[in-house]
């Protein structure tokens, strides 16, 4: 018989370096998780990905047992970066954070595709570029 699962979080932190502190010990706690447990496992599955951020989606069953898959980056994440900016524009429609060409939107669109809700690479693309005008960051053609 298959585990009852208690709840499904989702936590954002950075890549093999994951501590017990908050977010991490405010989000499981509750839930009566070996908090120590996940951020060492945490950060042993993400060590080779140091500097960036890497979604966790934490399933919890009833018994306290865990397990974890780890996600893609967030694309606003991937866009800071290939753009070269610390963050995003405060009013998007008057000024520009930065700049990213098509061809790094695609990088982005195939590095994220297993996690987007799109049927191509095409439409991937669409989604990225979204984020990017919701950030202030010009598209170039």
């Amino acid at each position: 018989m298959a585990k009852k699962i208690r709840i499904v979080l989702t936590l954002q932190l950075p890549a093999g370096a994951a501590t017990p502190a908050p977010p991490v010990g405010t989000a499981l706690g509750p839930h009566g998780i070996n908090i120590v447990e996940f951020t060492k496992a945490y950060n042993e599955k993400t060590q080779d990905k140091r500097g960036q951020i890497i979604p966790a989606q934490i399933t919890v069953f009833e018994d306290r047992s865990f397990s974890f898959i780890l996600k893609t980056p967030p694309a606003a994440d991937l866009l800071r970066k290939a753009a070269g900016v610390e963050k995003g524009a405060g009013m998007t429609k008057k000024e520009t954070a930065g700049r990213v060409s098509r061809d790094q939107v695609r990088q982005i669109a195939e590095t994220k595709m297993a996690d987007l809700n799109a049927n191509d690479i095409e439409a991937a693309m669409r989604q990225i570029e979204g984020t990017a005008r919701s950030m202030g960051i010009e598209v170039m053609k």
